[in-house]
């Protein structure tokens, strides 16, 4: 057995070890050396054969299964390679979905699958039906999952593109799958919206009609998902009335109302979320709602419930709070519509922005025209990055230039500056990009955010 891609982030470890650990003679390859490749090794257990340096035709050749790591595409000439031999194409997520013995519910989407996933799971365990949201997650991998089924009865999953543009026809689908919306994302891997909507649509493909598909009613590749002709019921959430026709939930003036048979019940009482959590977060709340009643939590469990959902680490998480000063940690806001979610939910005249990163060919006109249309221009600062360069373009037609570093520290230093001349203020941080360039991953940025904050406000 082959692992392709050993990486730096941990999954082609955890893969790779959970594999040894099973049983499997397994070769791992991988474009670095062991140098590059070092913390990667010290974290592997068992003695599997390595082939680094480069990847090489004959490790295709020589293995039956080939495991791809994460990072690597479905176009990757490798991929295609195997797929000619007629290899067995696995990705973690694959070996997972034909493993695991309890039902799926899957969440994909651009914006806002981790919170509705994690909401799906918070009202799954409210309701005593033991619940494990795993995933796109460093702290609940899959296959760290498949070893522990005894200790759920549903797995609640996010399912991101690069995982499900593995699925073929023998994966075996969720019982419930969930595509929360589709905007302008990932195009530096899949090259255009339309391979990646196609990718998205992987989870609904092997459903049978008697699960579930939910889809955005408001979302314009909503119809594009319907013509992949799904055979599972199809349920919509709206943010406008369903028609007769339709099945579904909406909101509706304070009120959460589900529809089965053409007749609107109100089912949940929400007037004030809105306002506190956001109009985005409303949306995640119609979704997750419908999603766990469909898998038998009952409407009063999810009402209870309601007012003690969890902020989601690093979404628009308040890291720090005092009567003057609001620090926001958004992260996982990687492309503008995540960026003006935030952008749309706190922008005040004291809202201090630190925003970029890296480019992956996404167009932030709109988000510059809400940025500029919002925000004070002196109250914007920018980390540098191949995305900043684009931004700047588009906001040079202020009269104040942002402020732009190299260096996180160095903005963040800024914005407390700002913050400190003021008597109250907010400094948001979401960089609607990603950030390659300077981090790990999204995350490794949300965490050295923290710590500088934590050192700077001590």
């Amino acid at each position: 057995m082959l692992v392709f891609g050993l990486g730096l982030l941990g999954g082609g470890v955890a893969t790779t070890n959970w594999l040894i650990k099973h049983g499997a003679r397994v070769t791992v390859t991988d474009l670095k050396d062991d140098s590059y490749l070092e913390l990667s090794l010290k974290r592997l257990r068992g003695n599997p054969r390595l082939k680094l340096n480069g990847h090489d035709k004959k490790d295709i050749e020589d293995n039956e299964i080939i495991v791809f790591n994460p990072d690597v595409s479905i176009n990757n000439p490798f991929v295609k390679y195997a797929r000619k031999l007629g290899k067995q194409i696995e990705n973690e997520a694959t070996i997972f979905y034909k493993l695991c013995p309890k039902p799926i519910i899957a969440v994909t989407g651009t914006r806002g699958k981790t919170t509705v996933a994690n909401w799906i799971g918070y009202f799954l365990n409210r309701a005593k039906r033991r619940a494990v949201v795993s995933g796109n997650s460093y702290v609940e991998p899959l296959l760290k999952t498949l070893d522990g089924a005894s200790r759920f009865e549903y797995v609640v999953n996010e399912a991101p593109s690069y995982h499900l543009e593995y699925f073929s026809r023998g994966v075996p689908a969720p019982e419930a799958a969930i595509i929360t919306n589709l905007y302008q994302d990932h195009l530096n891997r899949h090259g255009t919206m339309r391979d990646y909507a196609l990718a998205k649509a992987a989870i609904l493909r092997n459903q049978s009609a008697n699960q579930h598909l939910i889809l955005n009613r408001d979302d314009k590749w909503t119809p594009f998902f319907i013509k992949q002709k799904p055979r599972a019921k199809i349920w919509l959430f709206s943010m406008k009335s369903l028609s007769k026709k339709e099945c579904g939930i909406f909101y509706k003036n304070g009120w959460i109302y589900f529809q089965d048979d053409g007749i609107p019940v109100p089912v949940l009482r929400v007037e004030d979320f809105g306002k506190e959590r956001g109009r985005h977060n409303l949306i995640n709340l119609l979704i997750s709602s419908l999603a766990a009643n469909l898998v038998g939590v009952p409407w009063e469990i999810i009402q209870k419930n309601i007012t003690s959902l969890p902020e989601i680490k690093f979404r628009q998480e308040v890291i720090y709070k005092t009567n003057k000063l609001r620090i926001i940690n958004d992260t996982a806001a990687t492309s503008p519509d995540g960026g003006m979610a935030a952008v749309n939910r706190f922008a005040s005249p004291a809202t201090i922005l630190i925003a970029g990163g890296t480019d992956r060919q996404l167009d932030y006109s709109v988000w510059a025209k809400t940025v500029n249309k919002k925000l004070k221009p002196e109250n914007i600062i920018l980390l540098e990055g191949s995305a900043t360069i684009k931004i700047l373009r588009l906001l040079s037609r202020n009269k104040i230039e942002p402020q732009v570093f190299g260096t996180l520290a160095k903005c963040i230093q800024a914005a407390l500056i700002k913050a400190r001349q003021r008597g109250q203020s907010m400094i948001l941080f979401s960089p609607a990009a990603k950030s390659f360039e300077k981090f790990k991953n999204e995350f490794d940025r949300g965490r050295q955010f923290n710590r500088i904050i934590k050192k700077l406000i001590k």
